[in-house]
């Protein structure tokens, strides 16, 4: 067995109360140990450094010249114990390191600008990784710790993973103004068949989100663009006859035509997420404060 494991917290502060009252009966009383628990402390303690430690006087001890010394490294040993058990303040400003999002595209355009920006004056100090969402790999670098934090839809999420929704959202029916379309009030049937922009960012196909909802008036979608991102669907909507279905947060600053439907597809959530591992993590939770929330 090594000293390391030969020794033990409680047997430090023994020490640590030893030298500070050179008395064997005075150290037991602070510890609310006996004499005896002392002594025997003592008596491990010198196997373990091979030293007498402490010599007897006429009233107590006298700490040994290598117990002087060996009690300065004692001391810092045991403030940085009760500096790792003891709960921590935490200084937005002293925050450092790095914080890494993983967001949807959309996320990117409507929900961080707003946290970058309090992040930046509130934590100056703290650097920001966003990268895009994928949901392929996410469970895998939320569990490693690569990802601390995820902005996305409820069904891009492990069920596992702690959760708190950020907003409703819903989607709009848009198309370019000088487009033919912009011009006209359309059936749900006649949409269905209009030329359609997706964005498909996890898994490039003609399938979007909004599929299964047309179906449900048998109908379905003429998708003849399936774009990597929401982003681009609106310059894409500029030079085509086409329409594209996009959240309405995401084109409230475009110059895009809306068209009015017979009936709107439902409503979804805006949530962030993370692994249980960061739960009661300071940083974590002082960044999930910031987060605006309807």
């Amino acid at each position: 067995m090594s000293k390391l494991d030969r020794l033990d917290i409680k047997q430090l502060k023994v020490f640590q109360a030893l030298i500070r009252e050179e008395n064997a009966s005075k150290a037991a009383s602070q510890l609310g140990l006996t004499q005896q628990a002392v002594s025997e402390h003592l008596k491990k303690l010198r196997d373990v450094f091979d030293d007498r430690l402490f010599v007897r006087k006429t009233n107590g001890f006298v700490p040994t010249p290598f117990a002087q010394t060996l009690s300065v490294g004692v001391d810092k040993l045991l403030i940085d114990f009760n500096s790792l058990l003891s709960t921590k303040t935490f200084v937005p400003e002293k925050a450092n390191g790095a914080f890494v999002i993983a967001a949807t595209d959309y996320a990117q355009q409507v929900v961080l600008p707003s946290l970058i920006a309090k992040l930046r004056v509130q934590a100056p100090n703290l650097r920001l990784i966003v990268r895009d969402f994928d949901i392929d790999t996410l469970h895998d670098l939320m569990e490693s710790g690569k990802v601390n934090l995820a902005i996305a839809f409820p069904d891009y999420i492990p069920e596992n993973y702690r959760v708190i929704k950020l907003f409703e959202e819903h989607h709009v029916c848009v198309t370019s103004r000088h487009s033919s379309i912009s011009k006209t009030t359309p059936t749900l049937a006649q949409i269905a068949q209009y030329p359609s922009i997706i964005a498909s960012p996890s898994r490039p196909n003609f399938k979007g989100s909004i599929d299964d909802w047309f179906s449900t008036f048998g109908l379905k979608r003429n998708v003849v663009i399936s774009a990597p991102c929401f982003s681009v669907v609106p310059s894409y909507l500029e030079t085509t006859d086409a329409i594209a279905f996009l959240p309405s947060k995401a084109v409230d600053q475009l110059t895009l035509e809306t068209i009015p439907l017979e009936q709107s597809p439902d409503s979804f959530d805006v949530i962030a997420a993370w692994h249980p591992r960061y739960h009661d993590d300071p940083l974590h939770n002082w960044v999930i404060s910031l987060l605006d929330r309807e």
